[in-house]
């Protein structure tokens, strides 16, 4: 008896330690993207007249790289997000375009 008392006791620390564990890694993850296009005004220039991305351009699309899809697939601004020019802008500051299949 004392045993089987031990190992519950062992497991019960076990379940405890692991819940704990997950605790912390959702309360790390970081919140989903607040997606408002109005964010990348700083990048205008870039998208319709091809100049180099400013470094407050590359910052506001580092936030709203989650929200690049989102954008792609929207009738207002996918003609924007998918134009030559912006690919070379997303490029020039180092991010990845996303496949939005």
């Amino acid at each position: 008896m004392a045993k089987w008392a031990a190992a519950m006791e062992m497991l019960l620390l076990v379940v405890a330690a692991a819940a704990a564990a997950v605790a912390v890694v959702v309360a790390q993850a970081p919140p989903p993207p607040q997606c408002d296009p109005g964010l990348l005004s700083p990048c205008a220039a870039p998208i319709f007249f091809g100049t180099a991305p400013s470094a407050s351009c590359c910052s506001s699309l580092k936030a709203q790289q989650g929200c690049f899809c989102e954008y792609a697939k929207d009738p207002t601004y996918a003609s924007y997000i998918n134009s030559t020019n912006a690919r070379k802008m997303i490029a020039a500051c180092g991010i990845p375009f996303p496949n939005c299949s």
